[in-house]
């Protein structure tokens, strides 16, 4: 990763994913903060799709998970959805309606693992409920969602969690003149980071999300509703929470291992985190 994920955008596309499996080191077993933040949202995103159903009463609605991942946290999502609209169906009197439901990541998400449990999912969510159970078709979208993934208004609902921090590249810029790291022994934001870096950031941010915003409003049907759950902090200082503690962990690692001859320093201070 080191060799590959430098400024362009078609590497971090192939290369960025979440360790795959299910084991001790997985982001199936190791994403209790990401649930977190799920189960913290889950009241705005059923009023959301209380709004949404009650409004426009569709006969099928196209529900995508913008960024799902793999593990736990994709299928307690799906649940809560599938939840809330036959819970909302029930309370109106009316037949659920058929749900096209997309999972969404990068190419080398671990697709294999979650439609491995995709079945058991779906008698979890059958039993007890007979023929109240939203019916549901499960269809994967490999592909990155800084790019057209659907045909113009064919989503209804759109979530996404601890996704959208993720940029399209590593910032433009950051190589410096001559080639030369402006981000020296750091791989992302930090105390030491010069305030171009920071800049840098900003903009590549800036970019993507107006792109991102730009596709969905095609996609999106017209009265169509989506979630964004993003990491934030509590003040205006970028160092201040997010997801720096952690990057700096890995970057003292990262340095730890150069000084000790296992990889290049120089690799270390041109490898920045997109």
């Amino acid at each position: 990763i080191l060799e590959r994920v430098r400024s362009c955008e078609m590497e971090v596309v192939e290369v960025l994913h979440m360790v795959e499996g299910e084991g001790e080191t997985s982001y199936a077993s190791n994403s209790s903060l990401q649930k977190k933040a799920i189960v913290k949202a889950k009241p705005i995103v059923e009023q959301a799709l209380v709004d949404l159903y009650s409004s426009i009463l569709p006969q099928s609605l196209a529900v995508v998970d913008l960024g799902c991942s793999s593990g736990p946290n994709t299928f307690l999502v799906a649940g809560d959805i599938i939840g809330v609209i036959g819970e909302t169906c029930r309370r109106l009197g009316r037949a659920p309606p058929e749900m096209q439901y997309f999972l969404n990541d990068l190419s080398g998400n671990d697709f294999n693992t979650l439609f491995r449990h995709l079945a058991s999912f779906q008698e979890k969510l059958e039993e007890g409920k007979g023929e109240g159970v939203v019916p549901f078709y499960a269809t994967g979208v490999p592909g990155s969602f800084y790019k057209r993934l659907f045909p113009k208004g064919s989503i209804h609902f759109a979530h996404s969690s601890c996704s959208i921090h993720w940029l399209s590249q590593v910032p433009r810029g950051l190589e410096g003149k001559s080639d030369a790291p402006l981000n020296k022994q750091n791989i992302y934001l930090s105390t030491t980071s010069p305030f171009v870096v920071f800049q840098l950031y900003l903009e590549q941010f800036q970019r993507d999300f107006t792109q991102f915003l730009k596709l969905r409003s095609e996609e999106i049907v017209l009265n169509g509703c989506m979630v964004l759950v993003l990491f934030g902090r509590e003040n205006s200082d970028p160092l201040y929470g997010g997801c720096q503690a952690l990057c700096k962990l890995l970057a003292d690692a990262l340095n730890d291992m150069a000084f000790e001859g296992i990889i290049k320093q120089e690799k270390v201070d041109s490898f920045n985190l997109p």
